[in-house]
């Protein structure tokens, strides 16, 4: 009675839901990053991304007015500061919660309470903002004094972080070199593989020779060795002949890396076509080459499709190859993934800018996968059944 029409078996539910589980654990981190790139650095800080559209308690750091420009002598010889920390603009109007002169003893005051510190020198500070600072003449002069408030601060979002990385003097020019440097990496580095897999894997399908069934097991086996075993012997070999420190060595890496998926792959495909027409092609008097290029290729356009967005994905989010095979002292070929990580700086802390950096650099991809992704099902389940 659970099979009757109108009524989906248990495993059809359990498929469904464990398929829409894996599009969320995929879709989470992406939404998470886009919403991450239109906040501050505070924010992220207080709360995740989650709760971005709710108030969070922030703990921000202020100075409060310059004490030699706005102190006022009193007729007791006492120096008074007053204004509000909300002048400054860094900080919205909002109420405080608690605020403290040290960032060892967050919260040590509630807004209102009078700070002593020492000598006769003390702080207040209203939920308000607003603040009286007193003390002698040596106390109140100098820098301002620094205070860390903890408010309650509603959602705010901003688009000053693709400001300083698109537009800023220096990240704009860095940025929209490392683009097309990534595309003078990427675009070779996806045609190359395809054209040198697609002649390999029609051969490998569809010709005769001795030896094939050992190149086909070579290529399967070539799939599952990690590509950090040949970047050492590879990278020599590119220095003795010259190409180790330029585009075509990259290039190359790229290619010997992605060749054994795309013969793989694109062979899968080639097997599973109708023999019929290409006996029928060669009985017309066709050559090996017209069939390949008239009939083959044209039915695998799916299998090539497929394999171009994985080389491509690949490729532009590739880090480790491109520092090994791309060096270069002056910057003038870094690429995108490179780049983001320089603008982090050395104590990497910006984690607004890495959440606009890393969405502004998987924005291409994006587009790649959403143009092609009706072929990336036929090509990869091609060949699978007959």
């Amino acid at each position: 009675m659970d099979n009757i029409a109108g009524k989906k078996p248990a495993v059809v539910w359990a498929l469904n839901i464990s398929v829409a589980a894996l599009v969320l654990l995929w879709i989470f981190p992406t939404l998470g990053l886009f919403v991450s790139s239109f906040r501050t650095s505070e924010q992220i800080t207080a709360s995740g991304w989650w709760s971005s559209m709710f108030p969070a308690e922030q703990t921000v750091q202020l100075r409060v007015a310059d004490p030699d420009d706005n102190r006022i002598e009193t007729s007791a010889g006492v120096f008074v500061v007053e204004g509000s920390v909300f002048d400054s603009g860094e900080l919205d109007e909002v109420e405080i919660d608690s605020w403290a002169t040290s960032s060892r003893d967050l919260g040590a005051y509630q807004a209102g309470e009078t700070a002593d510190l020492g000598d006769g020198e003390t702080m207040t500070l209203n939920a308000d903002g607003s603040y009286v600072w007193q003390g002698n003449d040596d106390q109140i002069s100098g820098r301002a004094q620094r205070l860390f408030i903890n408010a309650t601060i509603p959602p705010d979002f901003t688009l000053a972080n693709y400001k300083q990385v698109l537009f800023e003097e220096g990240n704009a020019e860095s940025m929209g070199k490392a683009f097309f440097n990534t595309l003078t990496v990427v675009i070779p580095a996806t045609i190359i593989p395809i054209l040198i897999a697609a002649f390999a894997a029609y051969a490998l399908a569809w010709m005769d020779f001795p030896g094939r069934a050992l190149l086909i097991a070579a290529v399967v086996g070539l799939l599952v060795v990690p590509l950090q075993l040949a970047l050492i012997p590879l990278l020599s070999l590119h220095n003795d002949i010259g190409i180790g420190k330029g585009y075509l060595g990259v290039w190359m890496a790229h290619t010997g890396f992605g060749l054994p998926l795309a013969i793989y792959l694109l062979r899968n495909y080639m097997v599973g076509l109708p023999r019929d027409i290409i006996e029928n092609a060669r009985v017309d008097g066709a050559t090996e080459f017209q069939i390949f290029t008239k009939i083959i290729l044209p039915l695998s356009f799916p299998a090539l499709a497929s394999f171009a967005i994985f080389q491509f994905l690949w490729t532009w989010n590739d880090l480790l190859v491109a520092l090994v095979f791309l060096i270069d002292s002056s910057g003038q070929t870094t690429v995108m993934t490179k780049q983001i990580v320089e603008l982090l700086g050395t104590r990497g802390g910006d984690w607004e800018i890495l959440a606009t950096s890393a969405f502004v650099s998987i924005a291409v991809p994006l587009l790649v996968f959403f143009a092609m992704q009706k072929y990336l099902v036929r090509g990869l389940l091609a060949g699978s059944v007959k």
